[in-house]
């Protein structure tokens, strides 16, 4: 596969931080590395996986670290101008896909409307890459009879949706015991010298592995070995059907969409703001950044944490209250 020829080159990189004029998202301006005259859209907006509080950081990495411009989007409630995760059907500042070289994903279930979603499916029929975490297997729920309806996770002539037709997967189930056991990745030796995964070394998150079941064109980089606990030192789970087989937690896909384009798509299963904490499956996304733009994957890219990263525990109603997007740009 064309995505698993890449290499190395790092220039550590300042960045100074720019706020949209309406402070409805969130930018970050790098000014020098690599990445520098590249663009990333980070889209969040899931109840969840705390997507409002890994993804900053995430961008914050990309831009102070290598240079990439970054743009943070939110779920937000247009009445309060707060962030909301509750709130399904608004999501500011999609134009800036636009200008988008990469869009990284955390989403679950929404239902933009039309003038927000057309801007998400342009970029995509546009042919460009793609970094879907966590929940993004069922980004969508577009009603039966509605514009994008086909987008949808539970969809039927579009079957599973954008989640099975592009990411490789759809909403199935919890594989792993939910907010009890974790995933420790295993990569698969045929893939190790990928340099996607270069540099990526005790994988572990401590949401549960997904039941994914990824098409036969999916490469799998890595899969999720079911712990006994949320400790990154924990053994496997004593249920060994669990774990015979594992199931897949990373994986690559070259989909050709139906403007006839093909994207570059990366499905982790894992992401949410406390897996973010771990190291490598920082690298790991900042390596496909780099592939998925064109760069040369460094040997050791540098992730470590901008300012002070104190995740929330994820959970339904785990989201803090009160907060805008202007006071993440800080």
């Amino acid at each position: 596969m064309k995505l698993l020829a890449l290499l190395p080159a790092l220039t550590l990189a300042t960045a100074t931080l720019a706020t949209a004029a309406d402070q409805q998202w969130i930018s970050f301006s790098g000014q020098a590395g690599p990445g520098k005259g590249k663009h990333i859209v980070f889209l969040s907006g899931d109840e969840e996986y705390r997507s409002e509080e890994g993804l900053p950081q995430l961008a914050r990495i990309l831009s102070q670290r290598h240079g990439f411009k970054t743009t943070v989007l939110f779920s937000v409630n247009p009445k309060t101008g707060e962030i909301d995760p509750k709130t399904t059907d608004n999501e500011p500042g999609m134009e800036q896909l636009d200008s988008a070289d990469l869009v990284i994903m955390l989403l679950r279930f929404r239902q933009w409307p039309d003038e927000q979603m057309k801007h998400f499916v342009d970029y995509y029929l546009s042919g460009k890459p793609v970094i879907a975490l966590r929940t993004s297997t069922h980004a969508f729920n577009f009603k039966p009879g509605t514009t994008y309806a086909r987008y949808a996770w539970g969809a039927k002539d579009w079957v599973g949706g954008f989640g099975k037709q592009v990411l490789g997967e759809t909403w199935v189930a919890h594989h792993g015991k939910h907010k009890v056991e974790g995933t420790r990745g295993i990569i698969e030796p045929a893939y190790a010298q990928v340099p996607i995964l270069r540099g990526v070394t005790d994988l572990f998150a401590d949401t549960d592995v997904y039941t994914a079941n990824p098409p036969e064109d999916a490469t799998i980089l890595v899969r999720g070995q079911v712990t006994a606990s949320l400790d990154p030192a924990s053994p496997p789970t004593t249920e060994t059907k669990k774990n015979e087989p594992m199931q897949p937690v990373v994986w690559l896909r070259t989909p050709k969409n139906e403007a006839g384009k093909t994207n570059k798509v990366l499905t982790t299963t894992m992401g949410s703001a406390t897996d973010l904490k771990n190291e490598s499956l920082r690298r790991l996304l900042v390596n496909t950044a780099y592939a998925f733009t064109g760069l040369e994957v460094p040997e050791k890219a540098d992730v470590s944490l901008v300012g002070a990263y104190n995740p929330t525990f994820y959970g339904f109603g785990s989201n803090k209250t009160g907060v805008k997007p202007a006071d993440l740009a800080k």
